[in-house]
């Protein structure tokens, strides 16, 4: 078992007798381990921080700081790294409190080469089962809604030109492990595709890590990408892994890459090129197999032309380009997603068969959407909580009208009425835009009477008296 793991676990001795440290180095470093030697805890815990151990064997009796401190403080900064207490023979009692401060096992003096490879030998089967349950734990801060999902094209929706090819795009860089820039405004469902990538890849079964860059500050950022060591900074009160290191063997999605500092886009220019980088704070190299997929609204040619972003990082993202159509560019899909988005609305708010009337899917063809796939799905759970019924009409969607274009409010007026006079006249010429110049139809959008809204038009000057629509 020693040699199986030894390329990958880690053994820190500690001991202040040379002859019996470096004797226990020997036999470790012949059992294929990678070891490290330390004369006494101060030193040890110095080489603690600098580099990952997996295992720590420490004599309890040393001068200056003693096993049981050293003890304490690397479980402190890193509570999965098991530690073994040497103690001399008859001293049950310091072994007794090693284990309460969290020791797996003790060692006693004195001991055979071979009770020392089977004491490390059983602590290589705790570790790997340690390792294992505490990256679990961390990707689950992550990825609490990702366990279970496993996708074909997941809750991408769409039978336009346009979008079966994206669906084609998806079935040929899956395979790949090169990196993916996805490109397209905000709320086209860039996050979809890169998990619709990851989950019909290779990759599958191992973690789908996603990071929004453009909501985290420069120096959190590359907390959250490359971790962080104890103290590198006001706050880290413990060794933390970073998203990169989570996301080994699997796909980390940078969403919002375009908002990335630039003293950062090196440090990340460094992991695409070599697959190696230090924690904040950290001096170990970390090495990694992760797949990058990135994605923006921003144009990132222009924004290397100002200096903004930088041209190898850039170069190096755009390997396997995916773009993403604005909604106004595929409105056929625009039923097809309304209905889609009522289905799940239904089931989560105990309101089934929602059905989407003729005329609300006029207001939806007639909208440009902006805000593209994730607008429209906000608009309509308005429309579900706010409606009565179970019928998704014009009426209910007359949200659309007064705040999917926007009202705003000419110059600095603080008159009041004057205000809701303008506003009022701005929503009424709106809905006929919408319906076509049909007042009965924009009446209906307003969610107000006919005669009312006929009244509000001779009001306003919007149509002559007598006048029919």
């Amino acid at each position: 078992m020693a040699k199986e793991a030894g390329s990958r676990f880690r053994i820190l001795v500690v001991e202040d007798n040379d002859a019996m440290r470096e004797g226990m180095v020997q036999v470790l470093r012949k059992g294929g381990y990678e070891v490290t030697e330390a004369v006494g805890g101060k030193e040890a815990f110095s080489q603690f921080r600098r580099k990952d151990v997996d295992l720590v064997i420490t004599d309890y009796r040393m001068e200056g700081m003693d096993g049981l401190q050293l003890l304490k403080k690397i479980k402190a900064v890193s509570p999965e790294t098991e530690v073994m207490v040497i103690t001399a023979y008859g001293t049950i009692e310091v072994a007794v409190e090693a284990m309460r401060e969290g020791a797996w096992d003790f060692i006693t003096k004195p001991f055979s080469k071979d009770e020392l490879r089977l004491k490390v030998d059983k602590a290589v089967g705790v570790v790997e089962e340690r390792r294992a349950a505490c990256r679990l734990v961390e990707e689950n801060r992550y990825l609490r809604e990702e366990i279970e999902v496993r996708c074909n094209y997941g809750e991408i929706v769409g039978e336009s030109p346009k979008m079966k090819t994206v669906y084609r795009t998806i079935g040929k860089v899956a395979e790949s492990d090169s990196s993916v820039l996805i490109y397209g405004e905000s709320g086209t469902g860039k996050e979809l595709v890169a998990r619709a990538i990851h989950f019909n890849s290779p990759r599958k079964e191992n973690p789908f890590i996603r990071v929004n860059c453009g909501a985290l500050a420069e120096g959190v950022l590359e907390s959250e990408l490359f971790g962080h060591e104890q103290g590198a900074f006001t706050g880290a009160l413990r060794r933390k892994r970073g998203r990169f290191e989570l996301a080994d063997r699997g796909t980390l999605f940078l969403d919002e890459i375009g908002d990335i500092p630039l003293s950062t886009q090196v440090k990340l220019l460094r992991v695409l090129q070599e697959k190696e980088f230090e924690r904040v704070g950290g001096e170990e190299t970390i090495r990694v197999d992760v797949r990058v997929i990135a994605a923006t609204h921003r144009n990132l040619p222009e924004d290397v032309r100002r200096g903004r972003f930088r041209d190898d990082l850039y170069y190096r993202l755009y390997i396997l380009p995916i773009h993403l159509p604005p909604l106004r560019e595929r409105r056929e899909d625009i039923p097809l997603l309304a209905n889609h988005f009522l289905e799940r609305l239904g089931r989560e708010m105990r309101k089934p068969n929602l059905v989407l009337a003729d005329d609300g899917l006029e207001v939806l063809m007639a909208y440009d959407w902006p805000g593209n796939v994730r607008e429209l799905e906000n608009v309509l759970e308005r429309a579900v909580v706010l409606s009565e019924r179970n019928v998704i009409d014009a009426g209910s969607l007359s949200v659309v009208v007064v705040e999917g274009k926007g009202t705003k409010i000419a110059g600095n007026s603080m008159d009041l009425e004057a205000t809701l006079v303008s506003v009022e006249k701005e929503l009424l010429e709106r809905a006929l835009e919408v319906a076509e110049g049909v007042k009965a139809k924009a009446a209906q959008f307003l969610g107000i009477k006919e005669s009312t809204f006929y009244y509000k038009l001779e009001k306003y000057g919007l149509v002559k008296r007598g006048e029919e629509g």
